[in-house]
């Protein structure tokens, strides 16, 4: 007889293999009929809308070591906050470009559809905007009614330049009600001025845009208060001054300081896009809303099944090596 078999936990150790193999068998069993389990989790409804002006190809961003456009990286950031979303969250999409947001598609759900949205994502371009103007107010303002109508909250991500400027008398009233539609305005772009790529009709970089290509002031509307000091000033002819408008909108950087102000306007969040992380202040900024969800257990009830018969088999294992290695002697 072995020495093994001598040892006082031997019978012990063999019942608890019975009992492990019993076990595994009852897990297994049980990954075979136990269906999965209702839940509810916290989910979000947002509408993302994404500028696509001729700023938005500012490179003041890098990816990889190397320059990156903002919207490039806008769009980076929205293909990584997707998978963060639970499932059942929902997801619209829209441009915006001109003074108003065009709507790509309605909200879906984020995990059944996330392969076309990944893909609608991936396919935005600055090509897609039908005019070149941004007048960001207006925009805003027509997204957060969009928002309302679709029943979702609001992601609204830009640079904030407003082309062309705003007119002296500053941001135009919000006809709505703060706070009505819930959401996160974000501010894409670096906070120093930036050249703005210039291309040709056939989509090619040709350089940069100047001083002169670039309307500098907003002058429809009254005149700003400091026009009577100005060359050429005539109140009936020349209320704006004589000589053209100098200034550095050519040049691009984002806009905070005008965002937080539309954001306090229209009762939104704000945050800047500093890296891929979109998730924290959009939950932050977004309504919870409950979603059905299932918890299917068999997969870890598997698991424990597996795991338990491995358990067995090493401890026999073990065993047969311990006997093979321990001198017997007789009884």
């Amino acid at each position: 007889m072995s020495v093994w078999a001598e040892l006082p936990f031997a019978k012990n150790l063999r019942d608890r293999r019975f009992q492990a193999l019993a076990a595994a068998l009852l897990l297994a069993a049980l990954a075979i009929v136990v269906p999965p389990l209702p839940l509810t989790r916290s989910g979000v409804s947002v509408l993302a809308v994404v500028d696509i002006t001729g700023s938005m190809n500012v490179r003041d961003y890098a990816s990889g070591g190397r320059p990156a456009s903002r919207l490039d990286t806008v769009k980076a950031a929205l293909r990584h906050l997707l998978p963060e979303l639970p499932c059942g969250s929902r997801l619209a999409l829209a441009l915006f470009t001109e003074r108003r947001p065009f709507l790509l598609f309605a909200p879906v759900e984020v995990c059944a559809d996330f392969a076309p949205l990944d893909g609608a994502i991936a396919a935005l371009d600055w090509r897609m905007a039908w005019e070149g103007d941004s007048r960001i107010s207006s925009g805003l303002h027509r997204a957060v009614a969009m928002a309302g109508e679709l029943d979702t909250d609001l992601l609204f991500i830009t640079d904030g330049q407003e082309t062309p400027p705003l007119p002296a008398n500053g941001i135009p009233p919000f006809e709505g009600r703060a706070g009505a539609v819930r959401g996160l305005i974000v501010g894409a772009g670096g906070y120093s001025l930036s050249p703005i790529p210039k291309f040709n009709d056939r989509g090619r970089e040709t350089g940069f845009y100047a001083e002169t290509d670039v309307q500098q002031e907003n002058r429809f509307g009254p005149p700003p208060a400091d026009a009577e000091s100005r060359e050429g000033y005539n109140p009936r002819n020349a209320p704006f001054g004589g000589a053209a408008a100098r200034g550095e909108e050519h040049l691009s950087s984002v806009r905070e300081p005008h965002l937080k102000a539309l954001a306090a306007q229209t009762g939104l969040a704000y945050a800047h896009l500093d890296g891929p992380d979109l998730r924290a202040p959009l939950l932050a900024a977004a309504t919870p809303r409950p979603v059905p969800g299932r918890l299917d257990p068999r997969p870890f009830l598997g698991a424990a099944a597996l795991a338990l018969v491995l358990a067995v088999f090493l401890a026999g294992a073990l065993r047969a090596r311990f006997t093979l290695f321990t001198p017997s002697r007789m009884s």
